[in-house]
């Protein structure tokens, strides 16, 4: 990749320059320390800008030793460069004779998932070169349809540890001025701020949502983008056969929050510089969302992880603590797993037989995933039914039924990877394929549930559409049902209730007295994000 330093400059410097310009789909120039910069035609491949050595060469400040491509999908902009300065030769600084010039701003990848601003200034004695390398990369640029211009920015500045604002200023907002993006930012001042604002603005003039904040924050942002969306489609999101609408707005996440699991989880990394240049260069990963229904109310949306028994105590609890910090998920850990609670139910569910592969396969979901993109067909199918008035026909596959005593049941949408656990509750779990991974642990000793792995005898893992859980046990009977709502649900990985669920400890009642499970359905490719799944890294074995 690139051979430059963050926000340093590297200077290619041509003595004399020949030109062919190419209209392609690919474009190469050739930088030399002795030779000739010229723009050529290449094979059928993403654009490329390459910058190469003469070989026999040494590599030198004005002689570079490293090749280096970049993608015009992964150019953030280019511009004429201020070559007025000097540079360095030989150990002595000499000015340049009439040069002209022209930066690439672009990503360079680092390790562990990480990319950075990096520029790249080539140098060249003729004006009309510059010039139409300019022209040329510009007008390439120019023909990148899905990168964003106009964004709506939510700030959560308690998230985390209160540096939400900052992270925005600093990191973020230079990268979306460099790149010509124009924002409105809002602060949020309350709880549920942001979702509110997107049932009440107009979000058609926007390219895309960005919330600066933890999973809490991405999660008002979720929850009122789907129902702006379905209100607009006349879709009634109380209804659990109903088929949700998938929004064409994307969803950035700028992270800074206690744990960030849904931007570490899509992007491999919790650093706010690569997810503004996930932004920037337009990414589009598509996501599935679950839905929790009570009868004919809809509970929550959730992304990442749902949770009943161990975490939903943990969570429970550890909601009381906010004071404390990132040290309260520890805290109250330590004291679920020590009380060693289990829960008595039935557990239903409908197997997810469309999908590819199982949880067990140890086949992490990547950037360009075939699980995921098999998934279209199935996207298709539910728009076509949701055309024919079809989505609430009775599903013909069997329910499978499990009954027990459990210590935890949990339902993951992506792997809830973090950086307190780099792979996650579900390593295998795919980000889009319309689908959950439901892991049932059940009654054990403290030793092996604090070991406790998919190959373990009292773990069972299962990849569902849908699924619900009835406890044996019942708390608060004349509790009302949005104030149990409230209470049934909250964070997993998170900053704030609706995002990844929390199942509390009780079950539900209709106005009868009957029981009635909460239902959690798995809606495929529901809602898009800027970002492009975790890319394949070489070194990322022998980087952990």
């Amino acid at each position: 990749m690139l051979g430059v330093r963050q926000q340093g400059k590297r200077r290619f410097w041509p003595r004399s320059a020949g030109l062919r310009p190419w209209a392609g789909r690919e474009l190469q120039g050739t930088g030399q320390a002795a030779g000739r910069t010229s723009l050529c035609p290449g094979p059928p491949r993403p654009c490329l800008l390459s910058p190469v050595q003469q070989r026999g060469h040494q590599p030198g400040p004005e002689r570079p030793g490293n090749a280096c491509s970049v993608p015009i999908s992964e150019i953030i902009t280019v511009e004429e460069a201020d070559t007025h300065g000097k540079h360095h030769s030989s150990g002595k600084w000499q000015k340049m004779e009439k040069p002209f010039a022209f930066t690439v701003h672009c990503v360079q990848r680092a390790r562990r998932h990480r990319w950075k601003w990096a520029q790249v200034t080539f140098c060249c004695a003729e004006e009309p070169l510059c010039h139409l390398w300019l022209h040329t990369l510009q007008e390439l640029l120019g023909k990148l349809a899905s990168r964003p211009k106009h964004l709506l920015v939510f700030i959560n500045p308690f998230g985390g540890k209160g540096h939400g604002r900052r992270i925005y200023e600093r990191k973020v907002a230079p990268l979306f001025t460099l790149a010509s993006i124009t924002t409105e930012v809002i602060v949020t001042e309350r709880a549920n701020q942001a979702k509110e604002s997107l049932y009440e603005i107009n979000i058609d003039k926007y390219d895309g949502i960005v919330c600066v904040g933890g999973d809490g924050m991405f999660s008002e942002v979720l929850h009122g983008l789907i129902g702006r969306t379905q209100r607009n489609a006349g879709v009634d999101q109380n209804q659990p056969r109903a088929a949700l609408v998938p929004s064409p707005v994307r969803i950035g996440i700028i992270p800074a929050g206690s744990t960030d699991c849904v931007c570490f989880s899509t992007v491999g990394t919790n650093d706010a510089e690569t997810s503004a240049l996930h932004i920037i260069v337009g990414d589009s990963l598509p996501m599935d969302v679950s839905s929790v229904h009570h009868n004919s109310t809809l509970l929550r949306y959730s992304v990442s992880l749902l949770g009943y028994g161990f975490y939903g105590d943990i969570i429970k609890d550890s909601e009381r603590k906010r004071w404390m910090g990132l040290i309260r998920y520890d805290f109250s850990g330590v004291k679920t797993f020590f009380s060693h609670h289990c829960y008595e139910g039935t557990v239903s569910f409908l197997p997810a037989r469309h999908t590819v592969g199982s949880p067990r396969d140890r086949k992490p979901c990547r950037a360009g995933c075939f699980v995921c993109r098999q998934s279209k067909q199935q996207l298709e199918e539910e728009q076509k039914k949701s055309l024919y008035g079809l989505e609430n026909t009775e599903e013909v596959e069997e329910w499978k039924v499990v009954c027990g005593k459990f210590l935890a049941i949990n339902a993951t949408n992506m792997s809830c990877a973090c950086p307190r656990s780099p792979r996650g509750l579900s390593p295998a779990a795919h980000l889009g394929d319309g689908s959950s991974d439901l892991i049932l642990i059940r009654k054990c000793s403290r030793f092996n549930f604090l070991r406790f792995l998919f190959d373990f005898a009292f773990v069972e893992v299962y990849r569902v559409k849908k699924f619900q859980f009835l406890s044996k046990h019942v708390e608060d009977e004349d509790s009302d049902l949005k104030e149990r709502g409230k209470m049934r649900f909250g964070p997993m990985c998170s900053d704030a209730p609706p995002c990844c669920c929390a199942a509390s400890n009780r079950r539900n009642q209709d106005r009868g007295g009957h029981t009635a499970p909460c239902l959690c359905r798995v809606h495929c490719q529901l809602v898009r994000l800027f970002a492009r799944g975790i890319e394949e890294d070489p070194k990322e074995g022998a980087d952990s």
